[in-house]
């Protein structure tokens, strides 16, 4: 079982503090401010491609891209992105409540023949109603995934290439059809921690993705999900979603660590932790138990360090350390099954290469990944003339 390494793309904006990086609010702590914010990288089509040049170039499979008020379109964008991209594949987030399934069905089909195969799907059934009013869903949050439930099951069966009759709850399709459906299927990438959220896991996902928690609790989730797929007569696979500040000393990463840090005032933490406090999302609140507003204590587990979190929404704790560090606590996770790795950093663009030149040599010389790309300095010159590299300190 080799590694899955996967970036993502800022599509809201970047920036080197957890806060005010947002290029149209400040942050989603008010969400209030409807301008640029000095010293925040736009999410414009020029740096996004920077950052994916720089994922595929570096070895990543996947790039995700979120969804939500804040961000760009993550299908649209992508699809440009891919324009720019000859290996990379986007693993685009979507709400299955705002979008037909069938039009879903369709347009992943298109999607896959514009990009020859390069799309990942990742549902978010959405824990937070103030947004999900937002796009018109009015749903509750049980009666969100058993509509996600519904929504899959039409996805599946439209793409079967016959005509896909449904009568459900939330959706009534009579002869649903794909045309051409998408060669290959995209894999579907799915999280949720609620006990409804299980049971759709089971059924439907390729991939389960937790948020970053302690490798114990890890675990635990890893056994609920298999045991409910061993049911349905299914096999999921598992991933994992994390930030990382990795350098080449761990003093270094822990450096970064405070500093970020450093930059947030009790009052921007005690906002941000009365919003995230309102959610609906069960991964939210099991994020915000682990440094419960704090401080204090921020290394929940070796190098997994939960500093993320204290005013920034979903995913909320960052692998901290050395290369060497980081690539111990991959493969504690690997080790208990978690196969794909969603990583990010602030900037991404930067912490890109951090991960991508430090940590990723040390997963393949411990033999956890399928390969790496050739540095272009390693590869045969054309003609077979000899590649003179210059010293420098």
């Amino acid at each position: 079982m080799s590694v899955h390494l996967h970036w993502f793309l800022p599509t809201g904006g970047d920036g080197r503090t957890l806060v005010d990086r947002h290029a149209y609010t400040d942050g989603g702590v008010k969400r209030s401010r409807i301008a640029p914010v000095s010293g925040v990288r736009a999410p414009d089509i020029d740096y996004l491609t920077q950052i994916a040049k720089a994922a595929e170039q570096l070895g990543f499979e996947a790039v995700l891209t979120p969804t939500g008020t804040w961000c760009e379109d993550a299908w649209l964008t992508t699809v440009a992105l891919a324009q720019h991209t000859e290996r990379l594949k986007f693993l685009v987030a979507f709400r299955p409540g705002v979008i037909s399934p069938v039009l879903a069905a369709q347009m992943a089909a298109t999607y896959q023949r514009i990009t020859r195969g390069r799309l990942l799907l990742n549902v978010v059934t959405g824990g937070d109603s103030t947004e999900q009013r937002r796009f018109g869903d009015h749903l509750d949050h049980d009666r969100r995934y058993a509509r996600t439930d519904e929504f899959l099951s039409v996805v599946r069966g439209v793409w079967s290439g016959q005509p896909f009759d449904f009568d459900g709850e939330h959706y009534q399709v009579e002869g649903g059809l794909t045309a051409l459906p998408p060669d290959p299927l995209p894999e579907i990438f799915f999280g949720g921690s609620s006990a409804a959220a299980g049971p759709v896991a089971a059924r439907h996902t390729d991939v389960y993705l937790t948020w970053g928690e302690p490798p114990e609790q890890v675990k635990q989730k890893i056994d609920w999900i298999r045991g409910l797929a061993q049911k349905e007569g299914r096999t999921v696979r598992f991933g994992i979603r994390l930030h990382t500040i990795s350098r080449d000393s761990s003093a270094e990463a822990w450096a970064t660590a405070n500093r970020l840090l450093d930059d947030l005032s009790p009052e921007t933490v005690a906002a941000a932790q009365e919003a995230l406090g309102r959610s609906e999302s069960v991964g939210q609140q099991r994020m915000l138990a682990l440094h419960g507003g704090s401080r204090d204590d921020l290394e929940i587990s070796p190098n997994l360090w939960a500093g993320v979190g204290l005013v920034r929404g979903g995913a909320g704790t960052a692998l901290v350390g050395s290369h060497s560090d980081v690539a111990d606590r991959i493969e504690e996770y690997h080790a208990l099954g978690v196969e794909h790795f969603v990583l990010s950093g602030y900037p991404h663009l930067e912490e890109a290469y951090w991960f991508g030149e430090g940590v990723i040599p040390d997963l393949a010389a411990r033999g956890l990944l399928p390969r790496i790309p050739a540095s272009p300095l390693t590869r045969p010159a054309v003609g077979g003339a000899p590649l003179l590299v210059a010293g420098g300190r």
